[in-house]
């Protein structure tokens, strides 16, 4: 004869607020992430869109950095990605996919400090940034911004 026994399973829940700052925290823990996604999202299509239409300010500095691709065909094919990026970061989907990608993009924006440093630093000082330097540079924030949404999407998917 076998026995059974009835074992129940208690739900670990986080402690509940204890403070009003308890609480701002919780909620802004919720949205913080969608926030961040969708800011960053609005980023790469608002600059993507100016790279499509030939405004971006940016222009010189992209034609700088990839020289082997003719210039009539690098701001518009680079504006479309970015312009469909930040298309897949508004909706969310496909979401890994997508940050991957977005971090990658980010990443390779440091090439300017190889292919074009006299547009990156003053005097040949790489301590000495340039607005173009400081431009790119502030992408590592981005990308911080990215991995931060991957181990995120890391955890809420276990």
């Amino acid at each position: 004869m076998s026995t059974t026994e009835d074992r129940r399973v208690e739900e670990v829940r986080p402690d509940p607020p204890r403070g009003w700052w308890d609480h701002v925290e919780r909620r802004v823990g919720r949205v913080a992430p969608t926030v961040l996604r969708v800011a960053i999202g609005l980023v790469f299509v608002w600059f993507g869109l100016l790279k499509v239409v030939g405004e971006s300010p940016v222009a010189e500095l992209v034609h700088a950095t990839l020289p082997w691709v003719p210039a009539a065909v690098l701001l518009p094919v680079l504006g479309w990605f970015e312009v469909a990026l930040g298309a897949a970061l508004l909706v969310g989907r496909p979401w890994r996919t997508t940050l991957v990608a977005a971090g990658l993009h980010l990443a390779g924006t440091f090439l300017v400090f190889v292919q074009a440093p006299d547009l990156t630093w003053s005097d040949g000082n790489p301590l000495l940034l340039t607005a173009n330097g400081e431009f790119v540079l502030k992408n590592l924030v981005l990308i911080g911004a990215v991995l931060m949404l991957l181990a995120h999407d890391r955890r809420a998917t276990r």
